[in-house]
Parts: C-alpha cells; sequence; structure tokens
C-alpha cells in the first residue's frame, strides 16, 4: 500500500508519538521529567499529572482512623447546619445521624438518663444541642475530647476498659489506641467517632482572607473556562488583590509548599483528624514543608499563579482526601454572593 520509503517514514513518525505520550502522559515519564527538571533548576509541569495519580489534585492528605467510612459523606453534600452550638456539637450531631441504627444503643442509653427523646438526636433544629448535652454529661469522667467521642458512641463501659490498657502501656488516650482494644462489634462506633471529629475540626476553621471577601466561583461542577468541559471545581475562588495576606484557618503542618502549571505557587496544610486544606496560585510562599503553623499565621501571598484567568486566591478543604464545600462548614457567617469572574480551572 505505501512504498518502503513512506512506510519507513511513518513508523518513524509513529515511533515519536509513541515516545512523546510516554514522556508527557505516563507516570514514569513525568517522573523523569521531574527529576530532568531538578538537576537543571528549572520547574517541572509533571507534578500535575503525578498529582492526579496521587488521587487528590496534589494535596497529600491523610485517612481517616481504620475502622472508619472512606468519607463523611458524598462529595460536596454536607448538609448545611444553622447552629449555634460548638464544633464539636454538631460534628457528632452529624456523625450521629450517619450511625446505622443498630448502634445507636450506647448514645440512646445514655439520652434516656438525661431524658432525651431518640427523635431529639436527629431532629436538624434541636440534634446539636442535644449532642452538645450528651457529651457535657460525659466530661466529668471523660475530659479528653477524643476520649468522650468514645465514650458517647462506644459506651462508657469498653472506653473505661480501653482507657486503663492504653494508660497501662504508656500510650496515649487517642481514639485509635482506645479502638484497639474494644471488643468486635463496633467498627461503627470507631468511624461515627472518628468522623465527629472531623467534621468539628472543619466547623471550627476560619476563613483565610477577611469574611467580607467576595467568591468569583463556588464549588461544584462547572464549564472548565478554558477546556470548555464540565469538570468539578474542588474549592472555592476568593476575590482578593495580588499580594493580599493569605491566613491559616487553623493549627497544622505544611504538607506541600511547592509550585506547579497548574495550582501556580501552593500550600497544603494538614490540620489532622483527616482534614487538610489547600491555597493555590499565591504569588508568594511564606512557610516550608514541616513547618508548624498557628491558626491565623500568615502563609502565603496570594496572585495569579499557575493556570487562573485573574488575581484571585483558591481554598480548598478536603476530608478523608475528598474535597467538600468550605461553605457547608461556615455556619455562623458567610462571605457575599458570587461576583466577578476570577477564578482558575
Amino acid at each position: 500500500m505505501f512504498s518502503r520509503p513512506t512506510r519507513g517514514l511513518l513508523d518513524f513518525s509513529l515511533a515519536v508519538l509513541c515516545l512523546w505520550t510516554a514522556w508527557h502522559h505516563t507516570p514514569a515519564g513525568a517522573l523523569v521529567r521531574r527529576g530532568t527538571a531538578w538537576v537543571l533548576g528549572r520547574s517541572s509541569t509533571a507534578r500535575p499529572l503525578l498529582s492526579y495519580y496521587e488521587g487528590t489534585g496534589g494535596a497529600v492528605v491523610p485517612e481517616f482512623p481504620p475502622g472508619s467510612p472512606a468519607s463523611p459523606f458524598p462529595m460536596g453534600a454536607a448538609p448545611v447546619l444553622v447552629s449555634r452550638e460548638p464544633p464539636l456539637a454538631q460534628g457528632t450531631f452529624l456523625a450521629l445521624k450517619g450511625l446505622p441504627v443498630e448502634a445507636r444503643a450506647p448514645v440512646h442509653a445514655l439520652a434516656g438518663e438525661l431524658g432525651l427523646t431518640p427523635g431529639a438526636l436527629l431532629d436538624e433544629a434541636r440534634g446539636p444541642e442535644a449532642a452538645r448535652r450528651l457529651l457535657e454529661a460525659l466530661a466529668p469522667e471523660f475530659p479528653e475530647e477524643e476520649v468522650r467521642l468514645a465514650a458517647l458512641f462506644a459506651g462508657p463501659i469498653p472506653t473505661r476498659y480501653a482507657l486503663a490498657r492504653v494508660t497501662a502501656e504508656g500510650g496515649t488516650p487517642s481514639l485509635e489506641h482506645l479502638a484497639r482494644h474494644w471488643p468486635s462489634g463496633l467498627e461503627a462506633a470507631t468511624g461515627a467517632a472518628a468522623q465527629a471529629l472531623a467534621l468539628a475540626t472543619a466547623f471550627g476553621l476560619a476563613w483565610p482572607v477577611p469574611e467580607h471577601t467576595p467568591i468569583s466561583s463556588p464549588f461544584g461542577y462547572r464549564l472548565h473556562p478554558v477546556l470548555g468541559t464540565r469538570k468539578l471545581h474542588t474549592g472555592v475562588d476568593l476575590v482578593v488583590r495580588e499580594g493580599s495576606q493569605v491566613l491559616a484557618v487553623a493549627e497544622g503542618r505544611v504538607r506541600r509548599a511547592s509550585e506547579d502549571a497548574v495550582n501556580g505557587r501552593v500550600l497544603v496544610i494538614d490540620h489532622g483528624r483527616g482534614v487538610t486544606t489547600a491555597y493555590c496560585h499565591n504569588s508568594e510562599l511564606l512557610v516550608r514543608p514541616g513547618e508548624r503553623v498557628a491558626r491565623g499565621a500568615l502563609i502565603a501571598r496570594s496572585g495569579n499563579t499557575g493556570r487562573s484567568t485573574g488575581p484571585h486566591l483558591h481554598y480548598q478543604l478536603a476530608l478523608s482526601s475528598q474535597p467538600v464545600d468550605p461553605l457547608r462548614f461556615r455556619t455562623r457567617s458567610r462571605p457575599p454572593p458570587l461576583a466577578g469572574t476570577a477564578g482558575e480551572p
């Protein structure tokens, strides 16, 4: 069909195409490109691809403790709570709502002692307050937060036994250590307590920029402004001028402080309990990987780096490696309505 010289040229072109594909579109090629860039002291575009295979858009996100479900709720589907109760009470209420009926016996027993009905525990209006009362009843005997949640979901008797064992071994009374000494059949209690801790941490987060900052693009599926396809926007875009202060929303440890072609100069902070936050497109990063930061600490200055259509801050919240809508956890004050068009793909 083809002459020998033409077929040779076609074979050569296909071989070059295969090599280019391997170089740019496989993890192995991305690793080679990143290593080459590091040796030559240049920036690399390999990180977004590697981040895709790592699964979380570049953020290294810890998992919930063993025995807990993969996520407190489907992606972005956390209900909006209208409550002035403390974050731990709000998180406990949501975790209790997701607990299987057959696993609620310890909670119902304690609720009965306080004169609370099962209906009150699951009611949107009364549930957070009921959760607070349950936690307050356990506080004198179990002052540590994680131990108190363990006693609520697993029951005081198994928790007393586990606490004595952990103390005798010289360990810290964390939920993970306590669960190792529980009898079988309490896996759902472990997961619910872990979810309550994660949700409480999320409800207690501050905001990285002033409260009045407008939002140009919310969390959720949208038409990609560059690719023109429908994609999940995994955070919220906050309209700020270049060089604006970016503050840590809670105490934590910096897990990532780097730059790539998509996120620009990006920070990822691990707040513990399966909660991480990410801050993208900054003009300057002011902290390093491994550094501990305090709540409200200045960690970066906003910018327009990476794949961005204007100066802004992309703020992202993830629970158990899964991005969720940060606005779902802002029950006391909300940023203004959407404004402007600055954003990122």
